[in-house]
């Protein structure tokens, strides 16, 4: 193939593949991060149907995370072995009822489903099956996206990706606000019908999932033949490169010195991330010179923010090939505005801008951080590392159940908030450590 054809080839399969699949895992991914992360905006109303203290919803978030770890290492080797397709699909349909079952906690239903369970437990029982459903979901997408794009186009992809987080919270914050505030059909809460609106997608794009999604190139039809030979040729080398170093065989990933260091990056960085999550809306609900309309823009403009910056920095890593330094410091960043927001206690405009900037940034070092495994390791091992520093998903356990008891017993947020700030610098100095490698370009 002349070098000029295979240029035009290597293009139109990048971005035949790009808009094939990247919109489609980000919009299946936010559905996954707003059925998890809506409980931010329930709890406002739940707690006081239900009594429950920020302790109790604080170690309900964390819960969750401790079903997602049970099934993570054995659902990324899943992935990495028989594809995602049927298995991404059951996953989808398995929380959808889950998510949606917990908008009928404390009703009669629930009493039949738990018997005389308390709501309390009921609730535990629920957040720990969400977490248990949606376990090699995140893993699993990330290997699936490193067997249809090259290292070099991979930061990009994963940036994409990855802005599903932050634009779950915004979107989901206000959308979620206004089921609480204005839906209230058949009897039912506001906060009922949050879980029950938000469960109900995942059950019918697990269906579409299961349809739409391609397992491996050679079984693309929407790809020409020129173009799946390119692809799978391109991937096919990178493969043996990495098979040529000797670091492909499952045990490579488990005791490799840098999958321990970025499980621990990734742990300390999830205690501050998913507890800020889950209990911002009640920092800015607390701030009684804004609007609930305020309160609420507040509470998502940081991840809208988060979105940005996701995927700059991701763009930025792509057209460098540089990896420490863009997963290092938008956690050292994220960290210092958490500490200074704090500090600012009484200047409302600086508190918000430095949740803000906190927001914008402690996010930021996803799309980079999640391709570094493939950089280092092949095939199985990855697969394996990715499942094994997922595990600093306990993070989301140990975060949002400190910061919840923290401020029960203080009764005020800036304890917990500089602890966030604490784990959140840790991370980062820790961060400068990696040993990164640089892709191959072609």
């Amino acid at each position: 193939m002349a070098p000029s054809v295979e240029l035009a080839v290597a293009e139109s399969t990048r971005r035949r593949v790009s808009r094939r699949l990247v919109p489609y895992l980000t919009f299946i991914y936010l559905l996954s991060y707003l059925d998890r992360a809506n409980l931010s905006v329930a709890k406002l109303q739940m707690q006081l149907d239900l009594h429950f203290t920020d302790a109790v919803i604080g170690l309900g978030a964390g819960i969750f995370f401790l079903g997602f770890l049970l099934l993570d290492i054995p659902g990324s080797l899943i992935v990495e072995r028989f594809g995602a397709r049927k298995y991404m699909s059951r996953i989808m349909i398995a929380w959808g009822i889950v998510a949606t079952t917990t908008g009928f906690l404390g009703l009669s239903v629930s009493a039949h489903l738990f018997h005389a369970v308390s709501f309390r437990a009921q609730f535990y029982t629920l957040r720990l099956l969400l977490g248990a459903t949606e376990a090699g979901f995140f893993p699993g997408v990330i290997i699936y996206l490193s067997r249809w794009f090259r290292a070099q186009d991979r930061a990009r992809a994963m940036a994409w990706f990855m802005v599903a987080q932050p634009v779950s919270i915004a979107l989901g914050v206000p959308i979620s606000r206004a089921i609480l505030e204005s839906i209230h059909w058949r009897g039912l809460t506001g906060w009922h019908w949050v879980f029950i609106l938000e469960g109900l997608p995942a059950v019918f794009f697990g269906v579409v999932t299961r349809f739409y999604l391609t397992d491996r190139p050679q079984d693309a039809r929407w790809l020409t033949a020129h173009e799946k030979a390119w692809l799978t040729a391109e991937l096919d080398r990178e493969a043996r490169e990495r098979a040529a170093q000797g670091r492909v065989k499952i045990w490579e990933g488990f005791r490799s010195p840098q999958t321990l260091l970025l499980l621990a990056i990734y742990f300390l960085i999830v205690n501050g991330n998913q507890a800020m999550i889950y209990f911002l809306p009640s920092i800015t609900d607390a701030m009684h010179a804004l609007s609930i309309a305020g309160r609420t823009t507040v509470a998502a403009l940081p991840y809208a923010l988060s979105a940005v910056t996701i995927l700059l920095n991701g763009i930025s890593a792509n057209r460098s090939g540089e990896r420490r330094w863009h997963t290092a410091l938008p956690m050292l960043i994220g960290g210092c505005a958490l500490a200074c927001a704090m500090l600012s206690a009484g200047h409302l405009a600086l508190v918000i801008s430095f949740y803000c900037l906190a927001g914008a940034t402690s996010q930021a070092y996803l799309p980079v951080f999640w391709t570094l495994p493939s950089t280092y390791l092949g095939k199985s091992a990855a697969a394996a590392a990715i499942g094994l520093i997922s595990f600093g998903n306990l993070g989301g356990f140990t975060g949002p159940y400190i910061f919840g008891a923290l401020h029960t017993r203080t009764g005020n947020f800036s304890t917990g908030i500089f602890f966030l700030s604490g784990c959140m610098l840790a991370a980062g100095a820790l961060a400068t450590l990696v040993r990164a490698t640089k892709p191959h370009a072609t």
